[in-house]
């Protein structure tokens, strides 16, 4: 076949890794091959002649023992989507896609491959296809990457096609070591005039000092502070200056990431560090200026605008800025994980600084705000619902606490975080508590093991500070471990929800018909979301985030390093994918406000079903919509989910 007539997608992996000549030996040694309808171009225990791109038409695979339908059964499934044919599938190809790669590097098919339609192949011979392996070893490797290797690929094949876009996006590519500040270090006993003096020369603006094998940082602040607000005299020693509770990050950390702690920790700089020990030395010092040196638009100051918010009004400006940063990182093709963790933390600091401006300080001291849900694990991305509730330290006394806590909501629904539907959040006196209160209400849950009881218990383990005392937390999480730690019963109980919803493999059908999809959240997020958070609970693990507790549990020994890299790239996937649907729903819902479609009128009349439905689609993928590569990770990452489960029903006895 000449090449010039040859429709394959060459910019697409695993194509791509191929050079221009390998390209052209490929395209002029393919064949276009016709099957018909219900015809098995590989069936198990074949040996395979060659690997099969799909022209035009759809390809099942299925099960080795699976019932293959008759024309009139798969005929009537393709019309009217019925899942008698649907459910057989444990995959799908259509344009595009390629099949029979395993099949030759195996030795022998595994499952059955059946055309669903009249469909034309292009027949690359085994011949050809193993040469083309000899000659370019990434080629071949391909076809057994992992998850996580092939997440890579994609986010190369972004690189190439987004170069420019990208060149713009230094701050999110840039490395701590990129500009970090070699350290001023100087002896504790040096004096305060020392102290300036250096700085001074140095043009910095803190240094190190080690006390009894503890290194602490001195800021120029804190020796103006000692000198005009203490008094102490210019030959006093540094040493009783210093604050030991370093905020660390290490060299090869991206920038933003520097950005995060400082957001978290309400801290101006953070010390570089060649790891994350107690004992290892300071190799440099990141200042919020360097950080916010490497913005490239002003999208990316909204931590800035947050902080210098002195009221309300300007809170709701940064605020109001943040979907155009999340575009902005979406188009940048920045990692979801550290997009995550990026806007997560502005998203936490905007919450925390409304509490501290309409909470007074003597009630915030004595109480601590609760984050939780998708917020408390720090993987939120768009504003989502408020998920909120506050433990008050015994014996406080807040009388007037419902007033307070209600401007609060209304506060953050003005800041765009809607009001929670099951209303969980500190408006509702059931999400406030005492400490006392709070741990009776833990100890009921454990032992209800209903399913409220056992949501609640699920969304208390997700939750995180965010303002106030951050010890009652930590103390009330503490509490629910003790609780379910050993208790297989409530274990188990706590962890079927993960097998709610089916996996969808089984919904790629929905290629065909454009209203329908996968709903990627119940499909894919919280199986893993909500496996991983039963697990860390068994083993008492502490984190909150899903990416943190899948490491712990790496360190814990309770789940292999590679099962926690697929499922960490598979989560990454099914968030990039629903933030790329959500966004295309907030661009409709922006035009149609500017048009005025978006009227009050309309918003108040609409009944909760409608909005549930258009909720939902939101979480809904179009997978016509993808490119071949990321249908590929699709299926992957939603295989892995499947085991995932299998796991979790195995050890949690589930099946029973």
């Amino acid at each position: 076949m000449q090449a010039s007539l040859v429709d394959i997608a060459f910019e697409e992996p695993p194509f791509s890794l191929l050079d221009e000549r390998l390209r052209q030996r490929l395209a002029e040694g393919v064949d276009l091959h016709y099957f018909e309808a219900l015809a098995q171009p590989l069936v198990p225990g074949a040996v395979g002649e060659a690997v099969y791109i799909i022209h035009k038409g759809e390809v099942a695979e299925l099960a080795a023992d699976s019932t293959l339908p008759d024309a009139a059964t798969l005929d009537k499934a393709q019309r009217e989507g019925l899942d008698a044919w649907v459910s057989l599938r444990i995959g799908h190809y259509t344009a595009g896609d390629l099949f029979g790669a395993l099949t030759l590097l195996n030795g022998h098919c595994r499952t059955r491959f059946v055309c669903e339609q009249e469909t034309l192949c292009y027949q690359l011979p085994a011949q050809l296809f193993f040469s083309l392996c000899d000659e370019c070893p990434a080629f071949g490797e391909y076809f057994q990457h992992s998850l996580s290797d092939k997440a890579r690929l994609l986010a190369a094949q972004r690189d190439t096609r987004q170069g420019a876009s990208r060149d713009q996006a230094g701050f999110m590519l840039a490395r701590v070591m990129d500009c970090m500040r070699p350290p001023l270090k100087l002896a504790a006993s040096a004096s305060i005039e020392q102290g300036v003096k250096a700085m001074q020369t140095a043009g910095a603006d803190s240094l190190i000092i080690s006390v009894e094998g503890r290194q602490g940082v001195v800021t120029r602040t804190d020796l103006l502070n000692a000198l005009v607000i203490q008094g102490l005299a210019a030959n006093h020693p540094l040493a009783s200056l210093g604050s030991f509770a370093l905020v660390a990050v290490t060299a090869e950390e991206y920038l933003f990431q520097a950005l995060v702690q400082m957001t978290r920790h309400r801290v101006a700089r953070v010390v570089v560090k060649e790891r994350l020990t107690p004992d290892a030395a300071v190799v440099g010092v990141i200042e919020l200026t360097d950080v916010l040196g490497f913005f490239s638009n002003r999208s990316q100051l909204v931590s800035l605008e947050i902080e210098r918010a002195s009221d309300m009004a300007a809170l709701e400006q940064a605020s109001a800025r943040l979907p155009e940063m999340v575009r902005a990182l979406a188009m940048q093709g920045v990692h979801m994980r550290h997009a995550m963790a990026l806007l997560s933390a502005l998203n936490g600091r905007l919450i925390e600084r409304t509490f501290a401006m309409l909470v007074e300080e003597e009630h915030r001291t004595s109480s601590c705000l609760m984050l939780m849900g998708s917020e408390g694990r720090g993987e939120q991305i768009l504003k989502t619902d408020q998920d909120n509730g506050l433990i008050i330290a015994d014996g406080h006394q807040w009388p007037e606490n419902e007033d307070t806590l209600q401007r609060f909501s209304d506060a953050l629904a003005g800041l765009g975080y809607p009001p929670c539907p099951g209303n969980i959040m500190v408006s509702n006196p059931e999400w406030v508590a005492t400490e006392s209160r709070w741990r009776g209400k833990i100890a009921r849950w454990c032992a209800g093991r209903d399913g409220e009881a056992l949501m609640n218990l699920a969304i208390v383990f997700d939750a995180r500070a965010s303002g106030g005392n951050e010890a009652l937390v930590d103390s009330l999480r503490g509490h629910l471990v003790r609780h379910a730690t050993r208790d297989e019963l409530l274990l188990s109980h706590f962890a079927r929800p993960a097998l709610h919803f089916s996996t969808p493999l089984t919904l790629f059908g929905s290629l065909r018909s454009p209203r329908h999809g996968i709903d990627i959240k119940k499909g894919g997020i919280f199986p893993i979301v909500h496996g991983v958070r039963t697990m860390a609970l068994e083993r008492g693990v502490m984190a909150t985030g899903t990416f943190a507790r899948l490491e712990a549990l790496v360190s814990d020994g309770r789940i292999e390093a590679s099962d926690s890299a697929d499922l960490a790239e598979a989560l990454s996937l099914f968030a990039e994918l629903r933030l790329r649907q959500q966004l295309r729903h907030l661009e409709e819902d922006e035009h149609g406000a500017a048009v005025g479609r978006a009227s009050d009128s309309r918003r108040d009349g609409q009944d909760k079903t409608t909005a549930a439905r258009e909720a939902g689609s939101r979480n809904l993928i179009i997978t016509q919509s993808l490119s071949s590569l990321e249908r590929d990770l699709l299926r992957d990452a939603l295989s892995r989910v499947k085991d995932f489960k299998q796991r979790l029903s195995h050890r949690y006895h589930l099946e029973y």
